[in-house]
């Protein structure tokens, strides 16, 4: 595994950490699980960390020295491409001969390094994009900068050196396809997973008792990194309609922000708690910092409904995984959201980012118990849908693919 830019080790919701971070660590241990030895390069950030770190039994996290160890924000990372490479392939120079047997990439920096070992070691490469700039390009947040000319030649150039490329959902393969002129045959779909022991459904009252939230509250739940890609202000505008609506919710009403700021986002890191004053809504929104896996299961528990309002997103998995707890989803109508988020079955899903479409969908959910039960257990079976040991299965078999696909045109 390849993933330049940010280790599967850093806690997901600031920074650049985020649900890649989850899905590389997590279907590493699951490929692991199966009997593979699962090696994850990534750029070293930190003088404390050691060269080699074993995340979990047959899976190791490589720290690569390349540039500064801190400073250096991702818009510098192609700058360091030729020196991470490098120690890359020195990295494998010192293991047996044929030591790998494929590479799979991360992210469009990660695949520019996958392309150049994947000649040099003569093993297919398979890459997942997570993100496209194209895509993001066409569904930008006001406020937000558009991706740069490199980003997008340096995906063109990915996507055509792979053997396989991985879409987490069929709108993401056809976006493949149609905007980067991947030829279909080499493009697979395989959803991302959830950990389904940790996100699970549990008592609420409990789970509330646990984060310090009344029993009786209405909790409208935000996690993930705060950047306008991710549209928490939508959130924090719906909600000053709702309170306009009806003044009495005010009382029982809680909206905890669990995330950092990230991205663009860092340029103004607190914007969202400034909006938040001038909304009135400094009484009832909880900032709340980055929290591990177990603890954001446990805030998804708690809350009535998880909001996840973004512009785009390649998957969502906050939405996978709140859904896994039984707590119903309002989401933006967007990108993978809506395969994750089964329209009146495991939530609602929105068609616009305008705060009173938003309250008026949030209002509904809150306000109408039936609803809120049906949803809740339709959101269970949705999540079912979306187990790690499933990604890693199918992901296995797209290495298959991409090794046979390989061997075919060296000897065509």
């Amino acid at each position: 595994m390849i993933s330049l830019h940010t280790s599967p080790l850093d806690q997901p919701g600031t920074g650049d950490a985020g649900g890649m971070n989850v899905y590389v660590i997590e279907l590493s241990r699951r490929l692991a699980a199966r009997g593979l030895a699962v090696d994850i390069f990534t750029r070293a950030t930190s003088s404390s960390l050691p060269p080699v770190v074993e995340a979990a039994d047959g899976v190791l996290v490589r720290h690569i020295n390349a540039g500064p160890l801190d400073g250096l924000t991702k818009a510098e990372l192609p700058g360091q491409l030729c020196v991470f490479a490098r120690e890359v392939l020195r990295s494998e120079a010192l293991q047996p001969m044929g030591h790998y047997d494929a590479v799979h990439s991360h992210y469009w920096l990660s695949g520019q390094v996958g392309a150049l070992a994947r000649d040099r070691w003569g093993v297919p490469l398979v890459h997942s994009m997570h993100t496209m700039a194209k895509v993001k390009n066409a569904a930008l947040a006001e406020g937000d900068s558009p991706e740069p000319a490199a980003r997008v030649i340096g995906e063109e150039q990915v996507v055509e050196a792979a053997d396989m490329l991985i879409a987490n959902t069929g709108i993401e393969a056809r976006q493949l396809i149609d905007l980067y002129d991947a030829a279909p045959e080499r493009v697979q779909v395989v959803h991302p997973g959830v950990d389904l022991d940790v996100f699970r459904r549990r008592d609420r009252a409990a789970a509330r008792r646990e984060v310090g939230v009344p029993e009786d509250a209405v909790v409208l739940l935000f996690a993930g990194r705060i950047q306008p890609l991710k549209a928490p202000d939508v959130l924090l505008r719906a909600v000053a309609v709702l309170l306009e609506q009806d003044p009495a919710l005010r009382s029982r009403l809680v909206v905890p922000v669990v995330g950092g700021p990230s991205g663009s986002g860092l340029e103004h890191p607190e914007s969202l708690a400034q909006l938040a004053d001038e909304l009135g809504l400094g009484d009832v929104v909880r900032f709340v910092p980055p929290v591990a896996q177990r603890e954001l299961a446990t805030w998804c528990s708690a809350a009535t409904l998880v909001a996840v309002p973004s512009y785009n997103e390649s998957f969502g998995l906050v939405a996978a995984e709140a859904q896994a707890t039984g707590t119903p989803v309002v989401a933006a109508a967007v990108g993978g959201l809506t395969t994750v988020v089964a329209d009146g079955r495991s939530g609602v899903l929105v068609d616009s980012h305008e705060p009173r479409d938003w309250a008026a969908a949030i209002g509904s959910v809150v306000r109408d118990e039936v609803l809120h039960a049906r949803l809740s257990a339709g959101a269970v079976e949705q999540a079912r849908g979306f187990a790690w040991e499933r990604t890693a299965a199918r992901t296995l078999e797209v290495y298959q693919r991409a090794a046979g696909r390989m061997r075919f045109e060296a000897t065509a």
